[in-house]
């Protein structure tokens, strides 16, 4: 029992040990989208008071279409911190990598699904929601109306999530290998609000 319990506390070493490594720098200066790629109506996002904010509404041309804002810099190995917050049916994301193609990229989901008809923030998406990369645990933990703290960290094949401090999700999947900007998504067709601050992006070497 001992050796046991001597195992666990030297994998936790090592965890932290590993996190440790990442520098984690600033990617949103809380005022403006600078260090950001804007496609079409800027009226889905705006910046102030240090929160970012994604918005889609059926008044905006483009309310069907959505929107998508990346980063200027593309991101092999990587993590990303971030404070979340929304109410009511939203349906947004946090997309990395790009597959053989450079095509398609992997999404972490935040917020309804639109074919599952359900919340399944965490969760992976490609194309589908493999079950593997289910998130059951977030339901206890996803605090309504507040904000929520996630780290999604990129790494090999592994695509883990950990949600106010709780690792909730563990995805393998290694049909996305190159690197590409981080994305956040406004999705089309549905009229909601959801704000971001606190964004940090560290690349792991």
């Amino acid at each position: 029992m001992k050796s046991i319990r001597l195992l666990a506390a030297l994998a936790a070493l090592v965890v932290s040990a590993s996190a440790a490594e990442v520098k984690l720098e600033s990617a949103f200066n809380g005022k403006d989208l600078a260090g950001w790629k804007v496609s079409g109506a800027d009226a889905f996002w705006t910046a102030a008071d240090g929160v970012l904010t994604g918005v889609n509404d059926p008044s905006f041309k483009d309310y069907k279409k959505g929107n998508m804002l990346y980063t200027e810099k593309s991101y092999q190995d990587v993590v990303i911190e971030c404070e979340c917050r929304f109410s009511g049916e939203i349906d947004s994301g946090i997309m990395v990598r790009k597959d053989a193609a450079g095509k398609k990229d992997i999404q972490m989901q935040i917020g309804v699904s639109r074919s599952l008809k359900k919340d399944m923030t965490c969760t992976f998406y490609v194309g589908k929601y493999p079950e593997a990369g289910w998130a059951p645990k977030v339901p206890s933990l996803w605090k309504n109306d507040e904000w929520n703290k996630i780290r999604f960290q990129a790494k090999g094949d592994t695509y883990t999530v950990w949600l106010n401090g709780e690792q909730v999700a563990n995805y393998v999947d290694a049909n996305y290998p190159k690197a590409a900007p981080v994305g956040l998504q406004v999705h089309g067709g549905v009229k909601m609000k959801v704000e971001y601050r606190n964004i940090s992006i560290g690349e792991i070497k």
